[in-house]
């Protein structure tokens, strides 16, 4: 069963779609309640795209699972819209268990963390500093800065972030006087012009622009006060306050991205594992059901080691 439901983040009302599963699944605790999951949506990305796909699935498995949308984005509250703000977004992650930590229905101390593409990052950020998460799970992850500074396959021209970011401060100039908010699109136009950009901006474009996935309420741009909180912002800074809490990686094979769980995964120092999906690139993971499926298994094992009854 899919509920809507609402709660508060920074002072802002998000709005999230909470799986519910069946009684027949993974059984209540004494008390009714129940182990569950916050998943988090990929940059640009929507509840009810691939955060919406993994929260059924896992709720399938007896889990109460949490997809919402970030702050700013969606259907959720906040001015202006498509700004991307880490610090918001690793909030709103927080927000999110102290949402589920409110229900009857949840046990407070068997709540998880899922973290898809940049909510990967967000999700390690998010617990590394909330003891309140049990066990974290990412699926593609990505350090948002890192890839906005180096780009999808780490080798982007170091000016490239220094004309974003110069591009950024004249973008606040002109809103201070009255220009209104400065934005910049995501994907390209055609798909010509996507496969002229290279496998990733042809994996994105065909994921969020195409009938495979496009969502209306999903972000076609950002906004350029975006980019300076955004190249600020560090996931492995505060990886080593994880530990001793558990942290499940997958990563497609074939994926550009891949590097980027690879030196998070290599930061951890708690209990983890690293899932290879052969075959799959970056977006595979999103919805293709190939590569989904190995992927919710592992998940639902690792999920029901870690989010054990208390004792």
């Amino acid at each position: 069963m899919r509920v809507n439901v609402t709660f508060p983040s920074g002072g802002l009302r998000l709005a999230g779609h909470l799986y519910i599963p069946d009684d027949e699944y993974l059984p209540n605790d004494e008390a009714g309640r129940r182990p569950a999951i916050v998943v988090g949506h990929p940059g640009s990305g929507v509840k009810e795209q691939a955060a919406g796909l993994y929260a059924r699935r896992l709720a399938e498995h007896g889990f109460l699972t949490l997809a919402f949308d970030a702050a700013f984005q969606g259907e959720s509250e906040g001015e202006p819209r498509g700004l991307e703000d880490p610090g918001h977004r690793v909030e709103d992650h927080k927000a999110a268990v102290s949402f589920l930590t409110t229900r009857a229905d949840v046990d407070p101390d068997r709540i998880g963390l899922l973290g898809i593409c940049a909510s990967g990052g967000y999700a390690l950020t998010a617990a590394a500093t909330d003891h309140r998460v049990k066990a974290v799970g990412t699926v593609s992850a990505v350090d948002i800065a890192r890839q906005f500074r180096l780009g999808a396959d780490g080798t982007q021209d170091p000016a490239v972030i220094q004309g974003m970011l110069a591009a950024a401060g004249a973008a606040r100039t002109a809103e201070a006087r009255g220009q209104g908010v400065q934005t910049f699109t995501l994907f390209p136009d055609t798909e010509e012009e996507a496969r002229r950009g290279g496998p990733h901006v042809y994996e994105g474009w065909e994921y969020y622009c195409t009938p495979r996935a496009q969502h209306p309420r999903s972000a076609r741009a950002l906004t350029w006060t975006s980019v300076d909180r955004i190249a600020a912002f560090d996931t492995s800074g505060s990886l080593d306050l994880l530990a001793p809490r558990p942290l499940q990686m997958i990563v497609g094979r074939e994926a550009v991205t891949s590097w980027m769980s690879v030196e998070a995964f290599q930061r951890a120092s708690g209990p983890k594992d690293l899932l290879w999906i052969d075959g799959a690139t970056h977006t595979d993971l999103y919805d293709k059901d190939a590569y989904v499926t190995p992927a919710i298994a592992r998940l639902t094992d690792f999920f029901r080691t870690h989010l054990t009854r208390t004792r």
